[in-house]
């Protein structure tokens, strides 16, 4: 069974005149370790499609199959607990904690989660030096550079062992060479194992994903293996 199923999945935001009808009959497999890439113009869904996905909303009608169980009637409290269990999530712009030192922002999934500080330390270190920020566990995000960020923006992401990464523009802020790099890093997660689903607008980043959805106002328009 895959990972992931949607079936007929559609969202509406609204009532009456001002009905909005974000996403509609979206139909989507995902399996475990594969790295699919999200394509579509603005305002065609794909934000919407990833709250879904990763359990920040629900959907309005349709079915969410996530391990073989059904997400869809899930209440916000169960929903919280399977997206602090299976996600982790990875942004345009890194969403790190500006007074917080690059430890501190990496282990704050894993305080939120109850971990004791003795294995928070443990977590931490492995995570850095995978990444290649362990001379940095001291500084700022204000000192690193933007690849630098985004690495522990990674680090945070994965603190808690997620099955499923969900990156929202994870190369926008960065320059061509960082940003091949951070794609380097999501390819080796799948390789291990990690479900990898990124929303972008860059074909070279979409390319190197073993599938392109896109969506078009709402509907996916296409998928096909690259």
């Amino acid at each position: 069974m895959s990972l992931i199923i949607m079936k007929n999945i559609g969202k509406v935001f609204g009532h009456g005149d001002s009905k909005l009808q974000a996403l509609s009959n979206i139909n989507i497999n995902i399996e475990k370790g594969e790295m699919v890439a999200i394509m579509g113009p603005s305002g065609s869904g794909k934000s919407s499609l990833l709250n879904i996905l990763g359990c920040m909303d629900n959907s309005t009608e349709g079915k969410y199959y996530l391990e073989g169980k059904d997400l869809s009637t899930l209440k916000s409290r169960k929903l919280a607990k399977v997206r602090n269990q299976m996600f982790g999530f990875i942004v345009q712009h890194f969403a790190l904690l500006d007074d917080y030192d690059v430890y501190e922002n990496i282990a704050l999934p894993l305080e939120y989660a109850g971990v004791r500080k003795r294995f928070r330390n443990e977590i931490v270190l492995n995570l850095a030096n995978e990444l290649g920020i362990a001379q940095k566990l001291k500084r700022k995000p204000r000192e690193l550079s933007g690849g630098q960020n985004q690495r522990v923006a990674i680090a945070r992401a994965l603190a808690n062992n997620p099955e499923i990464i969900l990156a929202d523009e994870p190369t926008g802020a960065l320059d061509k060479k960082t940003g091949e790099e951070v794609m380097g890093i999501f390819e080796e997660l799948s390789r291990n194992g990690k479900t990898i689903v990124i929303v972008t607008h860059d074909e070279n980043v979409a390319k190197k994903c073993k599938r392109i959805i896109k969506i078009e106002d709402g509907s996916v328009a296409m998928s096909k293996e690259e």
